[in-house]
């Protein structure tokens, strides 16, 4: 009997090799899987099939993990207002730990001898799969085709072509991940420091050029609802990104530094995930105290670069959350944004949580909670130590 090996496949150039290669060079019985976070509609996943079983699989399966993905990530991400190098919403490191962890738990499922992904030997992606495979399956070996072969997508469209498979070099030519997060586009100008992604090649043309204003509610630093219709955070989210991407908002272009140790840059756009953030950010800085938007910051950075790592499976990250979802408590309210082409403006926010009530002062103008006594002491109390170290040491 053959031995079974479950192939990560997303229908692209890449995976699409590694069906022949593992079926026809390997001689293995072959199960591709997609998991959908969000990035796919149903014609999608329908025509990935039918590719998968046109290359020859013994089985494909589609694994829905769009609503875990935000239950167990994507919220969190909102909550600590996660901006990798203060610009990447972490579209494809977010998503990439979630497929990795249904994949392992798909593999034990159908009792494969093997797990197969279509990573290269460049990026951050052949990390993040093997990390979570040796976590979680420490017993399944791995085989990444692409990654030891080292074929260039020249190399993968000329075998596919040998065995019967045409594959458009147009079509090859930027790679697009897109997800419930946002969506990733790589080609020859991400691979220079100096070059940006041609208009043609951003996935959703700019059609809106009237502004337009909108209303996002929050609960517990979670979006219910836009412009008043209460809506699940995912929906929420996904309606969003309709309304917005069209004016071009969030896209950008990310350099980062990689888990192997050198400087990648990707395309992305992220409409949704850039409002939201924003709009919560500032919702956050009228509703928490210094002290708690301080440490959420430092956690936050250091929960998205380990995320970004692919180190979702440390139990650090669960402390990390419990004290992220504690500090949403009171983040509930609604925030006013203007879309315009390519920008957004935070216009403001109304929340019964809103620590700049005049009920105690006015910035700048009128203080009703304290008198000028007061404050003469506070300042002289609050530099007391700073005085005695310039006394004591004549400076």
């Amino acid at each position: 009997m053959k031995k079974k090996v479950v192939l990560a496949f997303s229908g692209g150039l890449d995976t699409s090799f590694c069906c022949i290669h593992l079926a026809q060079d390997r001689n293995l019985e072959v199960h591709s899987v997609i998991v959908n976070t969000g990035g796919f509609s149903e014609e999608e996943l329908q025509e990935i099939e039918k590719r998968a079983y046109a290359l020859g699989v013994v089985s494909h399966a589609v694994v829905d993990e769009t609503k875990s993905y935000y239950d167990g990530c994507i919220k969190y991400l909102i909550f600590g207002n996660v901006l990798k190098n203060a610009t990447y919403p972490l579209s494809v490191s977010a998503e990439r730990v979630s497929q990795a962890t249904a994949i392992a738990h798909y593999v034990r499922k159908i009792g494969a001898d093997y797990v197969a992904h279509g990573s290269t030997g460049a990026g951050n992606d052949q990390v993040r799969f093997d990390m979570i495979f040796n976590i979680l399956i420490p017993e399944v070996e791995i085989i990444t085709p692409i990654r030891d072969l080292k074929l260039s997508r020249e190399a993968e469209i000329e075998y596919l072509a040998k065995h019967g498979v045409e594959y458009s070099a147009e079509k090859a030519r930027y790679s697009i991940n897109k997800g419930l997060w946002g969506t990733s586009v790589g080609g020859k100008e991400t691979l220079t420091s100096n070059e940006t992604l041609p208009e043609s090649a951003w996935p959703t043309q700019v059609s809106q050029t009237e502004a337009r204003k909108i209303e996002l509610t929050f609960e517990q630093g979670e979006l219910v609802a836009l412009d008043g219709e209460k809506l699940d955070p995912v929906t929420a989210i996904q309606k969003l990104q309709a309304i917005a991407q069209p004016y071009g908002i969030g896209r950008d272009m990310h350099v980062g530094d990689t888990i192997i140790g050198i400087k990648g840059r990707v395309g992305f756009e992220a409409a949704g995930p850039i409002i939201i953030i924003k709009a919560h950010h500032a919702l956050e800085k009228h509703t928490l105290t210094k002290w708690q938007l301080s440490w959420k910051e430092q956690l936050s950075s250091f929960y998205g670069n380990w995320l970004h790592e692919g180190q979702f499976h440390d139990p650090i990250m669960r402390n990390i959350e419990a004290f992220l979802a504690d500090t949403q408590k009171m983040v509930s309210g609604k925030v006013f944004v203007e879309l315009l082409p390519y920008r957004l403006q935070i216009i403001g926010i109304e929340s019964n949580h809103d620590l700049m009530s005049n009920k105690f002062g006015s910035y700048g103008e009128m203080n009703n909670a304290w008198s000028g006594e007061d404050v003469k002491g506070f300042s002289k109390i609050f530099g007391n130590q700073v005085m005695i170290w310039h006394k004591v040491n004549g400076e």
